[in-house]
């Protein structure tokens, strides 16, 4: 559970700080949009990280 939850804080500190850089490139408001694509990512990742783990 430790490796999986690690691995969830990991994508969400990369994803939470790539997400608005990327919006601000393509000339979106970061704002307003990040949260959403942000909040997915981590629920995949956490779920499937969860799951791999309970498999194994």
């Amino acid at each position: 559970m430790f490796i999986s939850v690690w691995i969830a804080f990991l994508v969400a500190g990369l994803v939470g700080s790539g997400i608005p850089v990327m919006l601000w490139r393509f000339g979106q408001d970061p704002a307003l949009a990040s949260h959403i694509v942000l909040t997915r990512v981590t629920d995949v990742v956490r779920l499937t990280g969860f799951l791999i783990t309970a498999t194994l």
